[in-house]
């Protein structure tokens, strides 16, 4: 499976999450039940998953934390905030080049449309 497939059937999944329960909870609501979602589609992941950061050829564990990798292949970002922002797009790309990933979605629940809270970012893809 292809790292874009992949990301259809996870926004397949967010869909339905929000569909479900709508704006105005907790992140950590949104990434249980979207993790829940991912399970039975038959997806695999890690939710969670620390990652380091590699500078001068040292590694420090700075608890930067994945919400989700799908598939070792796609990152997930879940937010429940007003509006996406410069940092979290930044936060995002950073994720995607630690970890030497090419795509990532953030996935902001707090919309009353979830294709508004869709932020898809490609490295080399």
């Amino acid at each position: 499976m292809t790292e874009n497939e992949i990301g259809e059937r996870v926004l397949g999944c967010a869909l339905k999450v929000h569909r479900a329960l709508g704006p105005g909870l907790l992140e950590s609501a949104y990434e249980a039940c979207l993790a829940h979602e991912l399970q039975r589609t038959g997806l695999k992941f890690d939710r969670q998953l620390a990652l380091p950061v590699v500078y001068g050829g040292m590694t420090i564990d700075t608890g930067y934390r994945l919400d989700l990798l799908v598939e070792k292949l796609v990152v997930i970002e879940v937010k429940a905030v007003d509006s996406i922002i410069d940092l979290h797009r930044a936060q995002l790309l950073s994720y995607l080049k630690f970890g030497g990933w090419r795509l990532g979605y953030l996935l902001n629940f707090n919309v009353v449309l979830m294709k508004d809270g869709i932020v898809r970012k490609v490295v080399g893809l």
